[in-house]
């Protein structure tokens, strides 16, 4: 095999384009939902639950899943989610009945999971400490450049090859990519691992990581984040005029792409992940305040989501720079993967419900209020860290200096 394969550059860039397998896997149902609502006829609002269906594991689970990965390893928690996506891909290619359709999305959010909680903790084990940063934003870009690939790419495909056609190509690209990190990923030494928790020990382990001011500090900050992005991305579009929206559509996770890449990435250079997560939420708290002054606008929105680029890549900086052991940052991720589900989740949700009041500033003020409280609980988690000085987080949960 070339060396190059296992340079850390090519390993990072492996396991940023399995995420993008990850985040495809909502994008391929987003994508064509309408095409999907007419395949399946009268299924009314439960046809929502083609896509939300996949986040309801990782709301459980999310911890859950940084549980297994301390058990069985990173490398094998990723490639079984690989595996486990292009089967159910491939099941879903031959466009099942509705009702195993469904199963197989709250299926498929098992391997959704797997993915995104041990490839970021596997990209920052390959990534040398002052390249971490750059790595993990560019990771957290994983999102955004899935779907802009697939808006772009699936109209084509199923057209000329109908639509089952997508499903079956995000099959293969899984398998491809199980199969290449098969190869590129070091089998790690196993150790003894610890006894498999018991219901009771995964119940403490929750109120001790989301009490530790090390590893629930990026995913409680991460809750905020993903309570607006997805929901924004839905809701402000319709808002703007006509003749603006659909470039604006397209702009706005790509200026949060751009910003995470350019500003954010010099920004950790020179800052704590932490103050660079604080400075796009400020930002941005600026952002909505001018949005009520001034009204949905196209600069002003496309501005909004460049400030929360900078807490896309940050926050995933933040689980390696706060937690230098790997039990603790597959843990961390794992927190994030579960607030996330549960911010995209709720947010859309609660923002309709606030559109519903017809309420100009209620849907700004909900930004202001959200991230107002995200900074808060930024600074109050790193005034406990600061009273622990020389102090790490290890895989039992206890503090060793």
């Amino acid at each position: 095999m070339p060396l190059f394969v296992r340079s850390p550059l090519f390993v990072v860039l492996a396991l940023w384009a399995a995420g993008l397998g990850a985040a495809a896997q909502f994008a391929k149902i987003v994508v064509i939902f309408p095409q999907l609502q007419a395949h399946y006829g009268e299924t009314g609002a439960a046809s929502g639950y083609l896509v939300s269906l996949i986040s309801f594991v990782g709301m459980g689970l999310g911890l859950v899943a940084g549980v297994i990965a301390i058990q069985i390893g990173l490398r094998r928690l990723l490639l079984s989610g690989l595996w486990l996506g292009a089967a159910i891909s491939a099941w879903q290619s031959v466009l099942p009945g509705f009702e195993a359709m469904l199963l197989s999305r709250l299926v498929e959010g098992l391997s959704h999971l797997a993915i995104v909680v041990a490839a970021p903790t596997l990209i920052a084990q390959a990534s040398a400490r002052r390249h971490q940063g750059a790595a993990l934003t560019l990771w957290g870009t994983f999102f955004g450049v899935a779907f802009a690939a697939v808006a772009l790419f699936a109209p084509v495909l199923i057209g000329a090859h109908g639509l089952g056609a997508l499903a079956l190509v995000h099959a293969f690209y899984m398998a491809v990519f199980a199969i290449l990190l098969t190869f590129v990923l070091p089998r790690p030494e196993r150790t003894g691992a610890p006894a498999w928790p018991t219901i009771g020990d995964v119940a403490r382990r929750h109120l001790s990581v989301y009490s530790s001011p090390f590893i629930a500090a990026p995913a409680l900050g991460w809750l905020f984040y993903t309570l607006t992005f997805v929901s924004l991305l839905a809701i402000l579009p319709p808002m703007l005029d006509p003749a603006q929206r659909t470039y604006v559509t397209a702009a706005m996770p790509l200026a949060s792409i751009a910003s995470s890449l350019t500003i954010g990435t010099w920004l950790l250079r020179h800052m704590s992940s932490v103050g660079v997560i604080v400075t796009g939420f400020g930002l941005a708290i600026l952002l909505a305040i001018a949005l009520m002054v001034f009204g949905v606008g196209a600069g002003l929105v496309i501005a909004l989501f460049a400030c929360l680029g900078l807490v896309q890549g940050a926050s995933f900086a933040a689980v390696p720079e706060l937690n230098p052991g790997l039990p603790e940052r597959a843990l961390a991720n794992g927190g994030l993967a579960q607030m996330g589900n549960i911010g995209n989740g709720l947010g859309t949700p609660v923002a309709l419900a606030i559109l519903t009041l017809g309420n100009g500033f209620g849907l700004p003020l909900f930004l202001v209020i959200s991230y107002s409280a995200a900074i808060t609980l930024h600074l109050y988690l790193a005034r406990r860290r600061r009273l622990v000085p020389g102090t790490e987080i290890c895989g039992n949960d206890n503090p060793r200096p």
